[in-house]
């Protein structure tokens, strides 16, 4: 008799802070070239995977905790500086090459008894094939051998050589090829944590700067100053408009609350008038920062206009088309905040989408609450060629351009003829009775390859 099927096993959940995490290791701007993407993942599965067998999910703070591949750097850096020891800090040999090879072929068993030698002191490794059954890797990451240094023998040209490869790559604050975003220190290593820095800066205006090396105190400004340097941005943006520099002047004020750990209502409100005047300027990598960062604040209560970035975080996956962040956004919803117009607002555009209710969707789109017009507009079109093509399918042989003025939200019967033409031939309009009628029949097939063309996936820098 089969002994009884094990029952599944519960899906493990994750907090948001190491979701957040997962997201900046795989941001564009936090890659390092001399870190393969391979290493980098593995890194990181070792780091999740130790952290939940030791039920420190909810303890590590995911934030400040350096990313996989500035670990990795800081390793490479450790090793050099110290030639004669192997990877582990023990003297001896490492591996070559062929027996790497030979032991990712042995048994499970070896494997596990391979890992538990190989592996450093801090590394444990209890419990480890159980976790790992409950989490999927890519197949590629089965193929992954452990960085080994070169043999002992190789002449110091080479060792010399390899010190050059890595220059620069530091292992203080904030060093990495590619620096780590301004909202996260997360490039700072565990050890070399000696807390946060202490502005003394007077300066209002302050160039932003990626951070190199460990920030200078001199040329950090502290909160009283801070809160005067928004105080004149706000006065700037106003009287001049100039994105390029607000922008710059907004993101070395983020940096500069980053490394002093400031986090309070006014680092709310600095986030929040960014991301709003990268909204208004159509900057969706830099709203999108932005907005990350505003939900991790909001979650520890430090105030602000969370219902009003709730909804705009529905509508901005709605354009990029992003499901499964999507869910995340609905499942942060609460029953109070559906009751509040902005967020009442996005659900229903997202509903009126799923239904295909083209006639409310613009209606919604010709009302919509604080900043969200701008968000819709990144969408709007894509949602019209939707629309007329299931219009072209209604509506045979023709149909009133006035009809689709007043159905699709335009302004005027000469934008609705724009619109048409940018996206289909003359020959789709025709003038009969004193009106100007779309032709159906040919404008179908020409709306349909449009439609699909639109809604293609979105890839925006910085997208969650």
């Amino acid at each position: 008799m089969n002994p009884a099927a094990e029952p599944p096993r519960p899906r493990m959940e994750f907090p948001p802070a190491v979701r957040l995490y997962v997201q900046r290791c795989f941001a564009p701007e936090n890659q390092v070239a001399s870190v393969s993407h391979p290493e980098m993942q593995e890194k990181l599965r070792q780091v999740i995977t130790e952290a939940a067998e030791n039920d420190k999910l909810h303890i590590i703070d995911w934030e400040r905790l350096a990313l996989p591949q500035v670990m990795i750097q800081n390793e490479r850096n450790r090793i050099l500086a110290n030639p004669s020891v192997s990877k582990w800090g023990m003297s001896g040999q490492p591996s070559s090459p062929s027996d790497a090879s030979r032991k990712r072929k042995s048994t499970d068993s070896g494997q596990l008894q391979q890992t538990e030698k190989d592996s450093p002191p801090w590394k444990k490794t209890n419990n480890r094939s159980r976790f790992e059954d409950r989490i999927t890797h890519p197949s590629t990451e089965k193929k992954l051998s452990r960085m080994t240094l070169d043999d002992s023998s190789k002449s110091k040209a080479n060792l010399e050589m390899r010190r050059r490869r890595f220059e620069g790559t530091g292992v203080s604050y904030g060093t990495s090829g590619t620096s780590s975003p301004v909202d996260s220190p997360s490039s700072r290593s565990p050890d070399q944590d000696q807390g946060p820095v202490v502005g003394r800066c007077q300066t209002l205006e302050k160039n932003y700067f990626r951070l190199t090396s460990a920030p200078n105190p001199d040329t950090v400004r502290p909160l009283p100053v801070l809160q005067k340097a928004l105080d004149l941005l706000k006065k700037k943006w106003k009287q001049e408009g100039n994105y390029t520099y607000i922008c710059d002047q907004f993101k070395s004020l983020r940096q500069d609350l980053t490394v002093q750990h400031i986090r309070n209502e006014f680092t709310v409100v600095v986030y929040e008038i960014h991301a709003r005047i990268a909204l208004e300027k159509g900057d969706l990598g830099e709203y999108n920062q932005c907005q990350t960062q505003l939900r991790v604040l909001y979650g520890q209560k430090l105030g602000g206009h969370p219902t009003e970035f709730k909804a705009y975080r529905i509508l901005y996956f709605i354009y990029t088309r992003n499901w499964t962040a999507m869910n995340d956004a609905l499942a942060d919803v609460t029953a109070e905040d559906k009751k509040t117009l902005a967020v009442k607002h996005a659900l229903e555009v997202r509903s009126a989408l799923a239904l295909g209710n083209y006639h409310r969707f613009f209606q919604l789109y010709l009302d919509t609450p604080n900043m969200g017009a701008y968000l819709m507009d990144m969408f709007v079109d894509r949602e019209r060629l939707t629309a007329l093509a299931t219009i072209c399918r209604a509506h045979k042989p023709d149909v009133n351009i006035r009809f689709i003025t007043e159905e699709l939200g335009f302004e005027s019967d000469e934008q609705t003829a724009r619109f048409i033409l940018n996206h289909s031939t003359e020959d789709t309009l025709e003038e009969k009775n004193g009106t100007v009628r779309l032709l159906t029949s040919k404008a179908g097939p020409l709306f349909e390859r449009a439609k699909a063309e639109a809604h293609r996936v979105v890839d925006i820098k910085g997208q969650i």
